[in-house]
């Protein structure tokens, strides 16, 4: 390699050091914006149902242009999910975000009580034939944090680390069925118990 190209090469790898040091902020107009947005959504689907909230109707309560919701999203479908999403991800990274010392996996307690504090919310998921929507992404989600807890356990596992991935999503799935569970038959048990249960299984399973 001659004193040009190797010359070349140090500043591409030091533009793209440079890059990674400084990743671009947040554009927190558009952030506020799709929480507006997102606000105006479920306040409306809890007066009506969520076929009948229109884009117009969203826009309405929410105060935005309409060419300003196309920027960020598709259709009231597209807005639905990203609220989904954001809860998921602030529940399936939390333990993650707050670096917990702990040995658990998901945040099970707080997000079993916040969804019992939701109930609403989740009747009005279900009537609206929703509820799948929210189970498949949370599947993904859930499955993405439980690994990288598990990959930065202190614990000894006993388990190939090729393993780990399909564990994860073994585990994310036996969660939400433990959700479901929990709901249809009234939410009768503290979300601390579920938490305790959960986790006796994740680890008996491990070991």
């Amino acid at each position: 390699m001659s004193r040009n190209e190797r010359s070349n090469s140090q500043q591409q790898a030091g533009r793209g050091a440079r890059h990674l040091r400084q990743p671009r902020k947040p554009d927190e107009r558009a952030r506020r914006t799709r929480e507006r947005l997102g606000g105006a959504f479920v306040a409306l689907i809890h007066e009506k149902p969520i076929e009948e909230v229109t884009v117009q109707d969203v826009l309405d309560r929410a105060s935005v242009g309409r060419s300003t919701f196309y920027l960020h999203f598709r259709d009231k479908n597209d807005l639905l999910l990203s609220q989904l999403e954001v809860f998921l991800e602030m529940m399936s990274t939390d333990l993650i975000v707050r670096k917990e010392p702990s040995d658990r996996v998901v945040p099970v307690a707080e997000m079993f009580a916040h969804i019992e504090n939701q109930r609403e919310l989740y009747r009005i998921l279900a009537d609206a034939g929703r509820l799948n929507d929210f189970f498949d992404l949370a599947q993904t989600y859930f499955a993405r944090g439980i690994e990288h807890r598990l990959r930065d356990s202190k614990r000894p596992l006993k388990i190939p680390q090729g393993e780990l991935g399909p564990r994860a999503s073994a585990m994310a799935g036996s969660l939400l069925s433990l959700l479901r569970w929990w709901l249809d038959r009234g939410a009768k048990e503290p979300p601390t118990d579920m938490d305790e249960l959960f986790h006796r299984m994740v680890w008996n399973g491990l070991q």
